[in-house]
């Protein structure tokens, strides 16, 4: 079959509606040309859809893929396992892939996070670290301790649990009532800052609803949602002394963070700071198959063995799956082998200075920031006095303009506006400086149309005088 026919016949597929997408609009794919590509390969840093158009992934596809597509390293011990041991649970039972994979984590992982337990997403992580949290307070005679804290626009996951935990309205609404146990501190925009002393806030919350009910603080290293904030300087030492002051335990979510995408194995590192407990996922297998997990530290592991009959009350069937625990090793390996951590320390500062061209070259950029291969480009009507887009912009902007025009572009990076709006950029770790260069210049083709865009498309006013598109 030809590309032509090929896609006409993913397309027709796709808009039947069988598949249902996550978190995207139904009318992107169930009208008759459906805006979203249907991705059929993948090598390095590209991907090519169903008609063999080429995009260069600069979204590391949902900041998973770290190694690059079609790695045959992943493919072959995924293969190996499959013929050896394809399932075994990690109820009452064990397999080497798990038990090689945890020790593996433990050392790499910064200080004393040296237990490990696996599950199968980023959501689940945040479930079990939760879960893990209430057990370990009860453990030690406070059971009362169940508010956990988190910063306003995070993103922590979907499911109900977790869902708690994330911090953006839009997606909680159609869930409500969630547990009433879920308390919202300021983020660390620098940008639009929320708070003069964001660590000193969440104490605020402790003291305030009392320090005897309250779990554990949740905070990514530098915050997804929003568009990569990154942390003051100290604000994790703070955070570090504030909870072991209260007896808190501090989480850092790590479901995107880890595994390079700052250029350490965890962003922990990054920030000199060892947390109570850390999740993980998405890069951990570079996306080859589906796992997640928390690790732990040594106190809180002793918490879940005091008696002989204790145990930490939580699993699911596919935790730890040894086809996951052995692409994920495999992915390590990758890891090393090529310097995938040396690459993002050397070409992260560099991708930085190329974004804050674009943003002094296109008035509609309002701040870039991030570090590693994790940035975010800010997009405002007005960058002198910080003018946001209205709620009409934001939609002809992000949905009418710059989603459809990068993917035309043969670019995928996300368009998002779950705070003010950005453009985040998360290439594969794998990217040199010209596969960076080549993304780059695509974002200052598509920025340079955008303004114009809002320009020419902008609401006219009736009346005397008035007869001239809208300034932005």
């Amino acid at each position: 079959m030809n590309p032509d026919a090929t896609a006409v016949d993913a397309t027709s597929r796709l808009a039947e509606g069988n598949l249902w997408l996550h978190f995207t609009r139904t009318a992107d794919w169930r009208g008759a040309e459906p805006s979203v590509p249907v991705l059929v390969k993948g090598d390095g840093c590209y991907v090519w859809d169903a008609s063999g158009k080429r995009y260069l992934d600069g979204l590391s596809a949902l900041f998973c893929v770290q190694a690059g597509y079609g790695r045959p390293e992943m493919a072959d011990a995924a293969a190996r396992q499959m013929r050896a041991l394809p399932f075994a649970t990690n109820w009452a039972t064990a397999h080497p892939p798990a038990m090689e994979l945890a020790e593996a984590l433990a050392q790499r992982f910064p200080g004393d996070l040296d237990h490990l337990f696996f599950v199968n997403s980023g959501s689940e992580a945040v479930e079990s670290a939760m879960k893990l949290a209430r057990q370990y307070h009860a453990a030690h005679g406070q059971p009362k301790r169940h508010k956990v804290i988190s910063r306003n626009y995070a993103y922590h996951g979907a499911t109900m649990g977790a869902l708690g935990v994330t911090g953006l309205p839009g997606l909680q609404e159609p869930f409500e009532p969630l547990l009433p146990s879920h308390l919202k501190a300021p983020n660390t925009n620098g940008y639009r800052p929320q708070s003069d002393d964001p660590a000193g806030a969440i104490e605020q919350i402790i003291v305030e609803v009392g320090a005897d009910t309250v779990s554990a603080v949740f905070v990514e290293p530098v915050q997804n949602a929003g568009g990569c904030f990154t942390p003051p300087s100290g604000y994790f030492q703070r955070l570090r002394e504030i909870c072991d002051r209260h007896g808190v335990l501090l989480v850092a979510d790590e479901v995107i963070c880890a595994f390079g995408r700052l250029g350490y194995w965890t962003g922990s590192e990054l920030y000199d700071v060892v947390p109570d407990i850390l999740t993980f996922a998405k890069g951990v297998t570079s996306g080859y198959a589906p796992m997640g997990g928390v690790a732990f530290r040594r106190h809180v592991g002793e918490a879940m063995s005091k008696e002989a009959t204790s145990m930490y009350l939580h699993g699911s069937t596919w935790g730890g799956h040894p086809v996951s625990s052995a692409v994920a090793l495999a992915n390590i390996g990758v890891f090393e082998s090529e310097d995938l951590l040396g690459n993002v320390q050397r070409n992260g500062p560099w991708l930085g200075d190329q974004l804050r061209e674009l943003m002094a070259r296109h008035e509609i950029v309002g701040d870039v920031r991030g570090t590693g291969f994790f940035w975010a480009m800010e997009l405002v009507a007005d960058r002198d006095h910080k003018v946001m887009f209205d709620d009409e912009q934001s939609e002809r902007l992000l949905r009418g303009f710059l989603s459809r025009r990068m993917l035309e572009l043969g670019l995928i990076c996300r368009a998002d506006d779950r705070d003010e709006p950005v453009i985040q950029i998360s290439p594969p770790l794998v990217a040199d400086q010209t596969i960076l260069g080549e993304l780059v210049d695509m974002l200052d083709q598509v920025l340079g149309e955008a303004i114009k865009y809002l320009h020419d498309t902008a609401p006219r006013l009736d009346g005397p005088g008035t007869n001239e598109a809208v300034a932005l």
